[in-house]
């Protein structure tokens, strides 16, 4: 049995890279909200997931993976994952959502703060009360401070919203899934950025990446990333399907993910040495990426509970 991606779904993902590579440049993550957003737009990428009759092509959360990779990779800011993966599932009848002239934020269960609620045409609050779906127009927004500068975050508040009928689970799990998809395109940016600057920086008359110490821990990086992809992979067919232990699966690939880029970052600290922590250098926006990521849709903690406690549960199924 062939598990790998198809043509289709890689040149999907080749597409929204060299697209990323032309208009969200790291220049463009100092000056801009959203680079690159309306080039996506034209490919159509906000409306993979959203059905036909919503004009979108109905696409299955793990066809568009590679392409949500490329979005970690590239540092996109704005609110991707809330937009061309939640939104199908939560408000595909919004008018102009597979276009992308709409935006929407969600702050889900268990969080303060919705990321780039200042951009959102629409914001989904979860709530104990269930799911209330706010207009920009009835929202009142208080920033708060994060650690991601291009991902700010904001407290909502409303008087006026719209109780949404259907559940929350489906849309999160798949976010939470696309969420890991960025982790691991933020994990290998990072290790492609910290390789290339160890075969530069000298130290002792040789390229620190000589060094065995450092070779470990780029090492360690790739074998981080290269075990925690394919439980993304397995989690987005998971939520697709009637398996049962697609949560537990949801939680496996987050926690994997997120522990795979956080290790990117601290990897990368020490390779670039006090030069990691400047204003100057571009890496810094992938370091803030890979921990305001790693916290998203619940921290590695959290899902390394949910796993545990399934385990403990006698979840022991698997996929399919």
């Amino acid at each position: 049995m062939d598990f790998g991606f198809t043509d289709e779904q890689l040149a999907l993902g080749a597409t929204v890279r060299d697209v990323l590579r032309a208009h969200c440049p790291p220049a463009a993550l100092r000056t801009e909200r959203r680079p690159g957003w309306d080039q996506l737009a034209a490919l159509g990428f906000f409306g993979l997931l959203l059905p036909p009759e919503s004009d979108g092509l109905g696409l299955r959360l793990v066809d568009v993976l590679p392409a949500l990779e490329e979005t970690g990779r590239a540092c996109l800011p704005g609110p991707v994952v809330e937009t061309a993966v939640a939104a199908p599932y939560l408000v595909a009848g919004a008018p102009k959502l597979a276009s992308g002239a709409v935006c929407v934020s969600v702050l889900p269960p268990g969080q303060a703060y919705a990321p780039d609620a200042d951009l959102a045409d629409l914001i989904v609050v979860a709530g104990a009360d269930g799911l209330r779906l706010v207009a920009k127009e009835a929202v009142r927004l208080t920033p708060r401070p994060g650690v991601d500068p291009c991902r700010p975050l904001f407290e909502v508040a409303f008087d006026e919203s719209e109780r949404l009928s259907g559940p929350a689970g489906p849309a999160l799990r798949r976010a939470t899934v696309a969420t890991a998809a960025q982790l691991i395109g933020v994990a290998r940016e990072l290790l492609a950025v910290s390789v290339a600057y160890a075969g530069v920086r000298t130290q002792f008359g040789a390229p620190i990446g000589s060094f065995q110490a450092v070779k470990h821990q780029l090492a360690d990086v790739a074998v981080a990333a290269d075990f925690a992809a394919p439980l993304v992979w397995r989690a987005a067919l998971a939520v697709e399907g009637s398996a049962a232990t697609a949560d537990r699966d949801v939680s496996a690939a987050k926690a994997a993910a997120g522990e795979a880029a956080t290790l990117a970052a601290r990897v990368a600290l020490q390779v670039h040495g006090a030069i990691g922590y400047t204003e100057e250098l571009d890496l810094r926006f992938w370091l803030a990426r890979a921990w305001s990521l790693s916290a998203a849709y619940g921290t590695t903690a959290v899902h390394r509970e949910r796993v545990r406690a399934s385990l403990v549960a006698g979840d022991l199924g698997r996929y399919p």
